[in-house]
């Protein structure tokens, strides 16, 4: 590895950070309200399927364009 793709690497680290961070602070959100509203379970499951799908997808495109830059 070239020392000219170090940006693309750290760049990439700091997506993958990101975006664990995010879907660990969703899951904590989500099992908090799940904890104090069983009945919501179903809705509250579904929506943070979807959002936690919508960050990965976030995260995999600029990991994509990070390892373009290369």
């Amino acid at each position: 590895m070239e020392l000219g793709s170090l940006p693309a690497v750290i760049a990439s680290a700091a997506v993958v950070f990101a975006a664990a961070w995010g879907i660990s602070r969703l899951m904590k959100s989500a099992m908090d309200t799940i904890a104090r509203q069983p009945e919501t379970a179903d809705k509250v499951r579904m929506t943070l399927i979807v959002a936690a799908a919508l960050i990965e997808g976030v995260s995999l495109f600029a990991v994509a364009v990070c390892f373009m830059s290369l």
